[in-house]
């Protein structure tokens, strides 16, 4: 069966709440009015996928196909912006407040449910079999091209991993483990509503991504989580290698592929968050302010 957006939204925040809400406080959970959860109740209940404000067994086996499979980090790179911290540990093995980058996604990673974990790696690459004593289920790919490309080369050694899938830039430091779930209806990048930024950011049309560019007004500043249907995943495994394959290809971001090459063939919409949300940390200097330890002299 396939859901309505509404009903999605209401059969993920039963089953998140363990324990039967009132149509009030589903209301609040999906953020729509109690009038049209009330409909989309009535909805589900009609199909046997909820019964007096629980989601059924039935539900759960409805929202399967919308579940995220895997968790993808690309974290083969130098992180040269990062220098001196990265000439002997890996951006996302650098510790913040004494947690390592990719430990804050990590966690979020597992707090979902989510068994199946892929990191490419490349720069140092060996050190990253530290994580195997915390997250055993970790599977590493490496990537013998991060020194000559970007890290599109990283996404066409994951290729084959993208399909109902989170793909994680793995030098993210987040706070709001909500933002990892544990399901996912559509492809999407997140991102934080702005007036105006020098960064990268994206350019909403009918609801959906339609530029991806850096520096613009009334966009979404790019954060670097995404996730994939099944769809569209199968679609990413083709044209990351078609992109590659492009003059300069390798020299480009891996989010260029669905984002720039060939957006018309892809429908992503953003899934907002804040700047309270997550950060990423993009010099030796940022790093400092966030966590004074580092600072000397």
């Amino acid at each position: 069966m396939k859901l309505t957006r509404n009903q999605f939204d209401v059969l993920v925040a039963s089953e998140g709440a363990g324990c039967a809400l009132s149509q009030r406080e589903l209301a609040a959970e999906v953020g729509k009015s109690v009038g049209t959860v009330n409909k989309v109740i009535a909805e589900l209940s009609e199909y046997a996928l909820m019964k007096d404000g629980l989601i059924t067994g039935k539900g759960i086996y409805t929202l399967e196909p919308y579940r995220v499979k895997r968790a993808v980090f690309i974290a083969a790179g130098f992180g040269s912006r990062m220098v001196p911290i990265t000439l002997n540990t890996p951006k996302p093995l650098v510790r913040v407040g004494g947690v390592r980058i990719i430990d804050t996604l990590l966690d979020a990673v597992v707090a979902a449910g989510i068994e199946e974990i892929i990191i490419v790696r490349g720069y140092l690459g060996e050190q990253f079999d530290q994580l195997l004593s915390k997250y055993p289920t970790i599977k590493f790919l490496n990537n013998p091209m991060y020194n000559e490309a970007n890290n599109i080369s990283s996404a066409l050694v994951a290729k084959d991993y993208m399909q109902n899938a989170y793909v994680f830039e793995a030098d993210l430091v987040l706070s709001n483990k909500k933002l990892v779930q544990k399901y996912q209806y559509c492809s999407n990048y997140l991102g934080v509503p702005v007036d105006k930024t020098n960064d990268w950011c994206f350019i909403m049309k009918n609801g959906y991504i339609s530029e991806f560019i850096q520096g613009g007004y009334d966009c979404y500043h790019m954060f670097g989580i995404s996730f994939w249907t099944e769809e569209d995943g199968k679609r990413l495994a083709k044209d990351i290698e078609r992109a590659c394959d492009l003059p300069g290809g390798m020299e480009r971001y891996w989010d260029q592929v669905a984002l720039d090459y060939f957006i018309k063939e892809y429908k992503i919409e953003v899934r907002e968050c804040s700047f309270d949300d997550l950060v990423e940390i993009d010099s030796f200097s940022e790093l400092k302010e966030i966590d004074p330890t580092y600072r000397c002299g």
